[in-house]
């Protein structure tokens, strides 16, 4: 929340201090989110996952599918 104090600010100038105040809290909640270090990347895209075991054949060979 921003007050003025002092001063008349015009419409204009008050826009032009709210969005330096936003600037340097988006670049400080940047630079924060980086110290934490980088996100871990996905693996649902890697190429082994394209790659599976081929199914075997005989009893319960549905069921044994779903661990291969």
């Amino acid at each position: 929340m921003l007050r003025v104090v002092r001063g008349d600010l015009t419409p204009e100038e008050l826009a032009a201090l709210v969005a330096v105040v936003a600037a340097r809290n988006a670049a400080a909640a940047h630079a924060a989110a980086s110290a934490a270090g980088p996100k871990p990347r996905s693996e649902w895209g890697h190429p082994s996952r394209a790659a599976r075991t081929p199914l075997r054949v005989g009893p319960d060979a549905w069921r044994r599918s779903a661990w291969a």
